[in-house]
């Protein structure tokens, strides 16, 4: 492992805390200001939406710019808006409007950070070293976010709302310096017609033309195109129920603060054991079986929640959940940082988070406004267990589509075409079981 990844992973880190203070601070002031959970749900949606629209362009800029200056920038801005977001909540002055516009900023710069993080990191570590940092980097984002700053949270939170955004400023600020601190040029490398958007002239004119190019490459290529699109039906399914995660924990839960943010760290322990054991599992059973057990244990977990009251048993339905999460995560990355060339990574990377991120708006939204339809027909109980039950019903149908389109033989070709040739669509064969 190269020695500019301790830097990169340690900023990660310290910006994975931050997120989880935010995660737990961000829905728990909403219900302070509402008890609508269209309007919580909102909280979500205003995080999440850049993801649906600013994907693309944040994949050109890190196909033409320096990725490190693109991650220390973002992270400094975000610092800007926690910071003003501490002293609005501080003051008195915080009103639902306002904490939507600052969850909006944010997730604009998350969607920079996040994109440019997965392709700057063959820059660092090298093609060989991806399933390993890559599983290093989910397992640090597990605890950070859930061991640290979920619980840091829910105790931040019980000392005065300001805390968790005051905290969270000072975090992202020191991942920003620690970030400046990367040695050498992080630019895309060039493809064979040279650098993307060269020229002022040329960049202005063709920035619509390059994310084109982009959704075209993903489109095109047999395997990437359905992982896509599973992660976004599991990703807009799973987020419906987790937009009124928060109400659930307080009602049919009976959860405070600390405890539903002890609730939330039971994804990060799942996600942790993931992390250390993702790669040995994915040699194991191989990539195609790696992916069949997602949506499995996916089903089964939203399942239970769907049908129980009792936290110990929504927790472990989690941390199961957390496991199988970054063994999809480490996976899939690594297959899109290896098969996608590096002069295209970022803009095929922010086309397939388009997808898969991109539907968390539209399934937050979805989710807050199902309880409120449910909650007129129904009782409340039945309405906050509704989007549950929806996403094991979603996640039951695509177990199908994921042992059609993404079996072993459809890897296996996937992998010896490589980087280096276009994308085509494969030709029409026999169904191969995973």
């Amino acid at each position: 492992m190269r020695h500019g990844f301790a830097r990169l992973w340690a900023a990660s880190g310290l910006s994975n805390v931050a997120d989880g203070l935010g995660a737990v601070a961000f829905p728990w002031l909403a219900t302070t200001l509402t008890d609508s959970a269209l309007l919580i749900a909102l909280t979500g949606v205003a995080t999440r939406l850049p993801w649906l629209l600013f994907s693309l362009p944040a994949g050109v800029l890190a196909d033409r710019l320096d990725r490190r200056r693109v991650m220390v920038t973002m992270n400094a801005a975000r610092g800007i808006v926690l910071a003003a977001l501490a002293l609005l909540t501080a003051a008195g002055g915080l009103t639902l409007p306002l904490l939507y516009a600052g969850a909006l900023l944010l997730g604009f710069a998350e969607v920079l950070v996040d994109n440019t993080s997965q392709v700057i990191l063959p820059a660092v570590v090298g093609r060989d070293g991806l399933e390993r940092a890559n599983g290093r980097l989910m397992a640090t984002h597990f605890v950070a976010e859930d061991f640290g700053g979920r619980p840091l949270g829910g105790v931040l939170v019980g000392a005065a709302l300001a805390l968790p955004f005051a905290a969270g400023a000072g975090l992202v600020s020191v991942a920003a310096v620690l970030l400046l601190t990367l040695r050498g040029s992080f630019r895309a490398i060039p493809g064979p017609s040279g650098p993307p958007g060269a020229g002022r002239e040329s960049g202005r004119r063709s920035m619509r033309a390059e994310m084109a190019q982009g959704v075209r490459w993903l489109w095109r290529h047999p395997l990437l195109r359905p992982l896509a699109v599973t992660l976004a039906v599991v990703n807009g399914a799973s987020q419906a129920g987790m937009a009124v995660y928060v109400l659930y924990a307080q009602e049919l839960l009976d959860l405070g603060a600390v405890g539903f943010a002890v609730l939330g760290s039971a994804f990060g322990a799942g996600g942790v054991i993931g992390g250390l054991v993702a790669e040995a599992v994915s040699r194991r059973l191989g990539r195609a079986r790696s992916l069949v057990l997602l949506v499995v244990v996916w089903t089964a977990a939203y399942a239970v929640m769907g049908l129980v009251a009792q936290a110990y048993v929504v927790a472990v339905a989690m941390a199961a959940t957390g496991v199988v999460a970054v063994l999809w995560n480490v996976v899939t990355v690594s297959m899109r940082q290896t098969l996608v060339p590096d002069h295209l990574l970022g803009r095929v990377n922010s086309a397939y988070r388009l997808l898969g991120w991109g539907a968390i708006p539209l399934g937050m939204a979805a989710g807050g406004g199902l309880v409120t339809l449910v909650e007129t027909l129904a009782s409340r109980e039945a309405a906050l267990r509704a989007p549950y039950l929806v996403a094991a019903a979603a996640s039951l149908g695509l177990l199908l589509y994921v042992r059609r389109h993404l079996n072993a033989a459809a890897i296996a070709r996937a992998y010896a075409a490589g980087a280096d040739a276009p994308p085509a669509p494969a030709p029409a064969r026999p169904r191969e079981e995973a």
